[in-house]
């Protein structure tokens, strides 16, 4: 657990695939801007971050047109279609966005020849299944088979993990749900469904890095009363313990004074202004986010 003093929440959520989304966009876009990744915002407040080369670009999109919050491409040849797009809406774990964009910032350091490497397509299946052990290492099961498909689940049964096999249509893969890989969590009920999609050509390594953090056992902290309804009677809540009180030193003993205590009830939240200007405020659910160019009717001048 880390200090309670940086904690933003009140409550550890756990499993974390029941966390839900903080709604602010920052942990998930610092590893790409460290690496001096372009910044653009449009007059709605979307964001827009473009590679040095323009092969890698995200968008972050909390006023778009569907649930598709979250959308990063990468390209061979910046005038051309994607070579592999990811996925994220507004309901996922920011943390599980942050481990992707991580291992991106790393993959994109290393070069083109990491973060645009494909899968193995001699065996693409095989290669598939080294995204998939993080899942089985956290307890989650093959489900009964179904042609063309390979499918875990958690034993709560309220997240999955869908593979599919075969030749797949590359723009419904880019424009739909229909894509190579399809995890998504939440209770079956209410709206508190997330989902996360990734291209067939994702590198490996980039899909291992979100199923990492989605099989990590460490929970995630949320403000209770910020969870949705659906999210608060399903997940496992444990409150925060607030810090001991500061010791009273020898002077303040000496003048019978002591130093107030912590206040054991509310961290420090992020401002409201923060959290306005990041935060989406009329999505629709469940429709299909595209993953095509950023929100290219809105690119910001001076963003190919």
């Amino acid at each position: 657990m880390p200090d309670t003093e940086e904690i933003y929440g009140d409550v550890y959520v756990s499993p974390r695939y029941l966390a839900g989304s903080i709604a602010i966009g920052d942990p998930a876009l610092e590893p790409l801007l460290a690496l001096g990744f372009d910044l653009r915002h449009d007059d709605l407040g979307n964001a827009y971050v473009t590679a040095p080369d323009h092969r890698t670009r995200l968008g972050f999109l909390p006023e778009g047109d569907d649930d598709g919050l979250w959308r990063i491409n990468a390209y061979r040849d910046r005038f051309g279609p994607p070579a592999w797009g990811v996925s994220f809406n507004d309901m996922a774990p920011t943390e599980f966005v942050t481990a992707f964009t991580t291992a991106l910032a790393q993959a994109y350091t290393a070069g083109p020849d990491t973060y645009l490497a494909p899968p193995d397509l001699k065996d693409p299946e095989l290669g598939a299944f080294d995204a998939v052990v993080p899942l089985i290492k956290g307890g989650w099961q093959f489900q009964h088979p179904r042609w063309g498909v390979m499918e875990l689940q958690p034993p709560d049964g309220m997240a999955t993990l869908e593979y599919t096999t075969g030749r797949l249509d590359p723009e419904k893969e880019l424009t739909t749900l229909q894509a190579r890989w399809h995890l998504w969590g939440g209770p079956k009920s209410g709206h508190a469904r997330w989902y996360a999609t990734a291209f067939t050509h994702t590198p490996t390594a980039l899909v291992k890095a979100i199923t990492q953090s989605v099989a990590d056992p460490a929970p995630l902290p949320r403000w209770k009363d910020s969870l949705l309804p659906w999210l608060r009677e399903s997940a496992q809540l444990t409150p925060v313990t607030p810090p001991a009180p500061p010791v009273p030193t020898p002077l303040d003993v000496q003048r019978g004074r002591r130093p107030p205590p912590a206040d054991p009830r509310h961290p420090q939240r992020p401002s409201l202004e923060h959290h306005h200007r990041c935060r989406g405020s009329h999505r629709s659910r469940y429709r299909p986010a595209p993953l095509n160019d950023p929100s290219p009717h809105r690119t910001p001048e001076g963003i190919p």
